[in-house]
């Protein structure tokens, strides 16, 4: 019995742990995962960190260089979609290193400016499209004032609240150290070089929530309910019967999409490793998703950008190709 138990495969023992620094004393443990497991996890990330790049740098590059879609409205776009670039090209990419292989390799510093960087960027987004919001509401509920209602020093305004206070609240709140008062000896416990995660206390776990969605998430969820209902009121009265039906069919697709993937990110605060990564890249995808929602879902926006009429617009039509041939 002995003799085959020595001589049995040593199931007892796990496979030898590996380290982000192997030669540092105090180093983080990393995820260990299949080949094909990490193999299939960098091929969805560099393809959403390219979306995302591209996509974004069409619309950037379309309304930067066609006047005839520079006006209040798409100057939000533009300044949404530098954001959501810059996301792809200063966030992303570390944070794709950190979810496959579970450790940080570029510096505590580093950590700090990449952590307000996610902050902010996602932050702003946010904001953007909340802002985006509230021009599609005068649009639909208030055409006949959308003109003097929304001009350019009012566009001006929204940029500035839309960048000034997730900036402000990133790095004041990273830097200060507030959001850790409290969770001292929580930190201690896990502290190890190669770990770079974001830990708040309750106080600033509930304000982060408030101003990073709950805010700006409630006003979009308040203001495209409203645009839906108005939108139905005017279909009925001008006797719209038969196209009525696919008048809300699209509207509510459009509203699920914006709104689904805006919520995606925030169901759950409290997770497992991998479950925290999968909701963290389904908030990246927001900003993947943003040009593409936006050019084949508003009519406004892709009329503009794919008008037969403009002279070299053809290049913009070419570049807009993929999301331009629907809702036709």
């Amino acid at each position: 019995m002995g003799s085959r138990m020595m001589n049995s495969p040593d199931i007892y023992n796990p496979p030898e742990l590996q380290f982000c620094f192997a030669l540092v004393n105090n180093s983080c443990p990393r995820n260990m995962r299949s080949m094909l497991s990490v193999c299939t996890m960098y091929i969805v990330m560099i393809g959403a960190i390219v979306m995302t790049m591209l996509g974004n740098l069409v619309v950037i590059i379309s309304i930067a260089h066609f006047k005839q879609l520079q006006h209040p409205t798409n100057f939000l776009i533009l300044s949404m979609a530098t954001t959501d670039f810059l996301l792809s090209c200063v966030v992303m990419p570390f944070s794709m290193v950190r979810s496959i292989e579970s450790c940080w390799y570029f510096g505590d510093l580093f950590c700090k400016v990449h952590s307000c960087c996610d902050i902010m960027l996602c932050t702003t987004s946010i904001f953007h499209l909340c802002f985006i919001s509230v021009d599609r509401y005068y649009a639909v509920c208030d055409p006949l004032h959308y003109v003097i209602k929304i001009t350019i020093p009012v566009i001006e305004v929204f940029l500035l609240i839309s960048w000034s206070i997730p900036i402000f609240f990133a790095f004041g709140l990273v830097f200060s150290e507030l959001n850790l008062i409290g969770t001292e000896d929580f930190v201690a416990a896990i502290d190890c070089t190669g770990l770079c995660i974001l830990i708040f206390n309750k106080l600033w776990g509930v304000l982060a929530s408030f101003i990073a969605f709950f805010l700006p998430g409630t006003v979009m969820v308040g203001i495209y309910v409203h645009i839906f209902t108005v939108a139905r009121k005017h279909a009925r009265q001008i006797g719209m019967v038969l196209s009525r039906d696919k008048l809300e069919s699209k509207a509510t697709k459009t509203l699920s999409i914006v709104m689904g993937v805006f919520v995606y990110p925030f169901i759950n605060f409290t997770t497992p490793e991998d479950l925290y990564n999968v909701f963290l890249w389904l908030g990246y995808f927001n900003s993947t998703f943003n040009p593409i929602i936006y050019g084949m879902f508003y009519p406004w926006f892709r009329k503009r950008a794919c008008s037969p009429s403009a002279s070299a617009c053809h290049t913009a039509c070419a570049l807009f190709l993929s999301f331009c041939q629907i809702n036709k």
